[in-house]
């Protein structure tokens, strides 16, 4: 038996457009594997950061700089994943003005195929279906100067060197980017709103099997998702800045930085129990997973990926599941 079973009352039966108060919350320790780019690529930039106070004790006025995965930027990647699903299974529809397939940044969404359900969509055929993912920037657990380096790069001619073999003109492609350090560490919040038991194993998948974020994405910004815990409520929790606050004051040393790199597991514990406080200043109704509950539902949705005909009928399910697509007999 499916462990959604046991809370199928924080669960839709079925999608509906009206709002419901049922919300899933997903901790994520997003850690990441390789050198990463969390800007615009492309656009000269550095990587995005802001000041914010270290920690949540009342006393505390330090000011320090974090490093920012932008919410856009996240939910981009999960839901690339997820259309790659949808079409390798034929799942995603025509658009709304019958010119092609479904596809992302065109303004012309087909308002039916489970990305544009769960994930949102707006223009097309009028229509609009707001995103049921609630996302914020997640920051950085250490302050930006400790996991924060710069690279010279360049670019070679096919003679190996840095001038033109016909012209004899030197090479612009030569300059310094920064990138985030390999074991560095965020700490985000997903908030799923009135999703069913399916939804809820597609959005989840599609974080647990992205695996790269950031600038370059196909050279570096190697990242592990790691889910920490679910929160079942009726109301939205706390906000990444407070978690990552609260748990780097768990995690100081003498009132001084963390050290780092530090072990997953040990960022993990510190997070959990952070999560445990800052549940204390919520209004509202909370039910959290319990550790076996947390691995059992982790290996469930790994053996459900794992297995095609299962994925592909729990897919189908859900994509005939919505109404729009119902009334068009698809």
């Amino acid at each position: 038996m499916s462990i959604l079973n046991t809370y199928q009352n924080y669960l839709m039966d079925q999608y509906n457009p009206y709002p419901h108060g049922r919300f899933v919350s997903l901790f994520i320790v997003r850690h990441v594997e390789s050198e990463a780019m969390f800007r615009t690529e492309g656009s000269g930039e550095p990587l995005n950061r802001e000041f914010v106070f270290a920690g949540k004790q009342g006393g505390d006025n330090q000011l320090i700089q974090r490093v920012v995965i932008s919410k856009r930027k996240q939910i981009a990647v999960e839901r690339r994943m997820g259309r790659e699903l949808l079409r390798e299974y034929a799942l995603l529809q025509k658009t709304a003005k019958g010119e092609g397939i479904c596809s992302l940044n065109t303004n012309n969404p087909c308002e039916r195929c489970i990305d544009c359900m769960v994930y949102g969509y707006a223009a097309g055929g009028g229509g609009a279906q707001r995103s049921r993912v609630i996302t914020d920037d997640a920051f950085s657990l250490h302050s930006a100067a400790t996991i924060i380096g710069t690279r010279q790069f360049n670019a070679l001619f096919d003679n190996s060197t840095m001038r033109n073999p016909e012209t004899g003109e030197p090479s612009t492609s030569i300059g310094t980017d920064e990138y985030v350090k390999p074991e560095s560490v965020f700490l985000d919040i997903e908030t799923l709103k009135d999703v069913t038991a399916d939804e809820f194993r597609y959005i989840v998948g599609n974080i647990l099997r992205s695996s790269r974020y950031g600038a370059i994405s196909s050279r570096i910004g190697k990242t592990r998702n790691n889910l920490i815990g679910v929160a079942w409520s009726n109301c939205e929790l706390f906000s990444n800045l407070e978690w990552v606050q609260e748990t780097y004051e768990l995690l100081r040393e003498d009132q001084h930085e963390p050290s780092f790199p530090l072990h997953t597991s040990a960022v993990a514990k510190a997070a959990q129990s952070a999560m445990q406080t800052l549940r204390q200043r919520v209004i509202g109704q909370v039910n959290w997973l319990n550790s076996d509950e947390l691995g059992n539902l982790v290996d469930e949705l790994g053996q459900l990926y794992a297995n095609p005909e299962q994925l592909k009928a729990m897919l189908s399910r859900l994509a005939t599941s919505y109404p729009m697509t119902q009334k068009k007999g698809k």
